[in-house]
Order: structure tokens, then C-alpha cells, then sequence
């Protein structure tokens, strides 16, 4: 969202105000074509990153995979809940990754009737070592950058996430 620089109420707005909106303008339009840019290249690398797990898992299942990751076991509908994906595609997800190995049922300790999702040793086991490689890329990638970058980038991102 753009801000707007309101003219003072006694009379039109200054050639220093006019100035400002257009810079807080070009401002924002740069940061929109920098957020599509960084979209379309972590789509672009979440498609590598899940072939390195396996060579069958497609991006969103991927996603699905950290995020069980993250939170440990989960209900299915705790993922529906948390993605915003309606239960059966959630379901057929989850079913695609437990052919492959990557996550396992197990019993809900409860609810005796129901059952969660968590990694399987597998999944663990190769999630494990492509965030392993991942976080060498990126240390790597960073190396050249100083820790205040570093930290800017991080509270920046934090308060962008925070929008969405």
C-alpha cells in the first residue's frame, strides 16, 4: 500500500511533497517488481529443492513436508486449517507423500480413533540433508554480506510477512 503525502490544508501541495510521492511512488513499484522477481525464482527453486528429496514430490507437496517438519505431527485437517486447502486435496497430498516414503501415519494419542502425519525416517533422513545443502548454499550466498544486512533483511522480511 502507498502511502500518500497530503497537500498542507492552506494551500497546494509543495514541489518538495510532489517529489516525495513520486520517490515513495517508485519506491513501492521497485519493491512489488523485486517481490515477483523473488516469487518466481523461490517457485523456480522450490520445484529443484522437492526433486532433491524425491524425484516424484512437486513443489506444494514439498511445502506440505516442511511444514510437518516444522510442527512435528499434525491432523490432516490441521493442515487443511493452516494452508487453506480444502480437506481432500490436503488428503490427497498427504497419501502421495506417504507412497513415497517421506511421511508416515501414526495413531493419535488423543483421539484412539483418529491418526496423525509426521516424517518418516526417510522423509526426515532426505529433508535433513537437502536443508542441510541448502543452508551451505545460502551461507555461501551471504558470505560477502555483513551482519547488519543481515539482520535488516531479516526484520524487514519479518514485518513483510506480517502484511500477508
Amino acid at each position: 500500500m502507498i502511502e500518500r503525502i497530503e497537500a498542507p490544508a492552506d494551500g497546494p501541495a509543495t514541489s518538495s511533497g510532489r517529489t516525495q510521492d513520486r520517490e515513495r511512488r517508485g519506491a513501492a513499484e521497485a519493491v512489488e517488481r523485486e517481490l515477483v522477481m523473488m516469487f518466481r525464482r523461490a517457485r523456480n527453486f522450490s520445484m529443484t529443492v522437492a526433486s532433491q528429496v524425491h524425484p516424484d514430490l512437486d513443489p506444494a507437496s514439498y511445502s506440505l513436508l516442511l511444514m510437518v517438519d516444522d510442527a512435528g505431527s499434525l491432523r490432516g485437517m490441521d493442515v487443511a486449517d493452516r494452508t487453506g486447502l480444502d480437506k481432500s486435496t490436503v488428503s490427497r497430498q498427504i497419501a502421495t507423500l506417504v507412497e513415497l516414503d517421506l511421511l508416515e501415519r501414526v495413531p493419535d494419542p488423543d483421539d484412539g480413533r483418529a491418526r496423525r502425519i509426521q516424517l518418516s525416517a526417510s522423509g526426515r533422513s532426505r529433508l535433513a540433508q537437502v536443508r542441510k545443502q541448502r543452508r551451505k548454499h545460502m551461507h555461501g550466498e551471504f558470505a560477502h554480506w555483513s551482519t547488519t544486512d543481515l539482520q535488516d533483511l531479516s526484520r524487514l522480511l519479518a514485518q513483510l510477512n506480517r502484511m500477508f
